[in-house]
């Protein structure tokens, strides 16, 4: 017997990668069951505190932070945040009273998924990653559910425990048809041109701008191919600045607001390998470079990208390499339609374009067997 009014607690942020698919998440439930009541809980300063009301939903901040893998005087700081963030989701637990607890990763997850396990709260793990992390590995001992988008992962959770549903997304990327001319005439491109993306992700890296910024020479030999770089707005002012951004055929562009009209007048795709990025390109279904970031934590992009590299859905540049053969790359497969083809058949066999469906029908399932 299920109840009628529902009460789901969601957690998760620091970036887009997990805050967008738990957005989705409660979107999909909330149209499956209009009449629940969510509560987000995320880290205080982070971009969940402002996104999230922006979509509507109510959210509560914990003082947790990242614990520095280099030498920091921060990590002075890091018990006393986790202790006082174990206490307060402690405390929005017993107040709230969730039904059940979805995480989706980053720094206020492990906090409010553990002080839900507790107390007997079933919890949902959405696994975005190919590999998983060091806390979810731990927390998903007593989740009821493991929502994943790769396979092998039971070398990390118990197997029974498992649903691939893949990554949920953001529903303007589930339908880019008839978008192309769209997005031309938004971004003020020459439709004679082939057009490269570059997506940096919401705060841009460093690896892909300082290729652009050393590729002047690549664009001014090639008018006949154009770029919009994403560069991030923390590097905005340093980058648009640069040669590169002024050539004719660049924009530098600090945020891509219609990510949508971007992909769908993109020929080649450049981007990092996080989990969010490879999800939407799956979908997207153009040929896509990948140059994985180094800084993470078990070198999880690199794995991300090889998933889909042995699978021929994609190519891989090394951070390392990508001042030298990124955009090359990127030609090679603009030169070549077979191969420009077989890319996109291939990523595009990969996509999972109902996976926020597949979580909310997996959560309510939970809530369900909670009440029996």
């Amino acid at each position: 017997m299920s109840k009628e009014t529902l009460k789901i607690l969601i957690t998760g942020g620091g970036t887009g990668g997990h805050i967008f698919p738990a957005i989705a998440i409660a979107d999909a439930i909330k149209k499956m069951r209009p009449e629940t009541t969510f509560l987000f809980v995320g880290a205080n300063g982070k971009m969940e505190m402002e996104r999230v009301p922006k979509a509507g939903y109510a959210i509560e901040g914990l003082p947790i932070a990242g614990f520095q893998r280099s030498m920091s005087l921060q990590n002075l700081s890091f018990p006393f945040k986790l202790l006082k963030s174990l206490w307060r989701a402690r405390s929005i637990i017993k107040r709230f009273q969730p039904d059940v607890v979805i995480g989706t990763g980053g720094y206020a997850s492990g906090p409010v998924m553990q002080a839900a396990q507790r107390v007997g709260i079933p919890t949902l793990i959405q696994e975005q990653n190919s590999y998983a992390g060091v806390t979810n590995k731990i927390l998903g001992k007593k989740a009821k559910k493991v929502c994943v988008a790769y396979d092998h992962m039971e070398q990390f959770f118990p197997e029974e425990k498992l649903v691939f549903t893949g990554n949920p997304v953001r529903s303007d990327i589930l339908n880019l048809e008839g978008k192309r001319e769209e997005g031309i005439k938004y971004y003020g491109l020459d439709p004679n041109k082939k057009t490269i993306a570059i997506i940096g992700g919401s705060l841009g890296a460093r690896t892909l701008n300082n290729a652009m910024r050393d590729n002047v020479e690549f664009f001014e030999q090639n008018p006949d191919l154009q770029a919009i770089w994403q560069c991030g707005k923390f590097y905005e002012h340093e980058y648009t600045a640069m040669e590169t951004a002024k050539l004719p055929n660049v924009q530098c562009r600090a945020f891509v607001d219609r990510m949508d009209l971007l992909y769908a007048a993109s020929d080649v795709v450049i981007s990092r390998a996080g989990a969010l990025s490879i999800s939407e390109l799956c979908l997207v279904g153009k040929p896509v470079v990948l140059v994985p970031s180094p800084n993470v934590a078990e070198d999880h992009q690199t794995k991300n990208a090889l998933a889909l590299v042995e699978k021929g859905a994609a190519r891989l540049v090394r951070d390392g390499d990508a001042g030298g053969k990124m955009l090359q790359e990127a030609q090679l497969i603009l030169e070549s339609e077979a191969l420009a083809f077989s890319l996109s058949e291939s990523i595009r066999q990969m996509g999972r374009p109902n996976a926020a469906e597949a979580i909310a029908r997996e959560a309510i399932k939970l809530t369900e067997i909670n009440s029996l």
